[in-house]
């Protein structure tokens, strides 16, 4: 069964649609998937049961990234195509069953993903590992007491909490009567994502911070994220990730729809700005211009949240 999945150029809309993935490769025993996405999260499919190989995406001039996969692809008849960003592929391919996603639907992405598919039941998104990124990933963390994992960037800049309270967060968190005592702080964070960074490193003290920035395979990532007790992040793609590798997960919103893209799972929470998101937006708002939108996230609500969240999961 020849399954061709088209997936997001995003990482965080990639980890999203992993559950529907994974239902799709649960489904048929024979199945080989190739899966198309952005270079960006080519990372977290490959340990893929069943994968015959990932395509990366990377935008081209005048469409150029959808003729690169054509060219790819046209050789074969596939059994079912399913096309999440609905790409001109989907009509100049050969595909006995062809889904395409035109518009995200309501609520949650991953329930909208299910509902889109016509599946009842919600799968939720999964990371597929194996021996030798889950010994990466311990490496990167390394032996100790408990491991508090933060994620201070975003992919713009008014959904950055600031740095000074990801610093004051962490040292409450893992403070002499936090709930994480004495234990380290791992920061992750991207490639590029250095000097966004930065600040919340110099704010933590040295001898307990672990710097994680940088361009780390993802799935080593992950499974350095599965060896934290908690990880708090702004709504990104590593917030995403840390979710569906079922680690316990606050997320930070402000200016992104939480009812969207709120960390999915039962090991997960959200917190929001006490400024609701319709009233964020003010006059001479520009996206890449105007900075933070977080402010009304105090220090107080994000541990009010941590401390919640790792109650109820005990």
């Amino acid at each position: 069964m020849q399954l061709l999945f088209i997936t997001s150029n995003r990482l965080g809309d990639a980890v999203l649609s992993t559950g529907l993935l994974g239902h799709l490769v649960e489904r048929d025993a024979d199945v080989e998937v190739t899966v198309a996405c952005g270079p960006v999260c080519a990372d977290i499919f490959g340990c893929l049961p069943g994968l015959r190989r990932v395509i990366a995406l990377r935008k081209r001039p005048w469409a150029g990234h959808w003729r690169g996969l054509w060219q790819q692809t046209v050789a074969t008849r596939w059994d079912e195509i399913v096309d999440l960003r609905s790409s001109p592929m989907t009509h100049v391919l050969r595909g006995r069953r062809k889904s395409v996603r035109r518009k995200a639907g309501e609520g949650h992405r991953v329930a909208a993903l299910a509902r889109w598919y016509g599946l009842e039941a919600v799968p939720a998104p999964r990371l597929w590992s194996n021996v030798r990124h889950a010994g990466a990933g311990l490496a990167m963390v390394g032996p100790g007491g408990p491991v508090l994992g933060i994620g201070p960037a975003a992919n713009w800049q008014g959904k950055i909490w600031p740095p000074e309270r990801f610093a004051e967060l962490a040292g409450r968190l893992t403070g002499p009567s936090g709930p994480l005592a004495g234990g380290r702080i791992a920061v992750f964070g991207g490639p590029g994502e250095e000097a966004l960074v930065r600040p919340v490193l110099e704010a933590l003290p040295g001898d307990r911070t672990i710097d994680l920035v940088g361009g780390h395979h993802l799935l080593d990532v992950a499974e350095a994220l599965r060896r934290c007790a908690l990880f708090v992040g702004n709504d990104s793609g590593l917030m995403h990730l840390s979710a569906a590798a079922r680690v316990p997960t606050l997320g930070l919103f402000g200016p992104s729809r939480v009812e969207h893209y709120a960390p999915w799972g039962p090991f997960c929470e959200a917190v929001t700005t006490a400024t609701a998101y319709d009233d964020l937006f003010g006059p001479g708002y520009h996206r890449h211009t105007t900075g933070s939108l977080m402010g009304t996230l105090s220090v107080d609500m994000a541990e009010a949240g941590a401390r919640r969240l790792l109650e109820r999961i005990g």
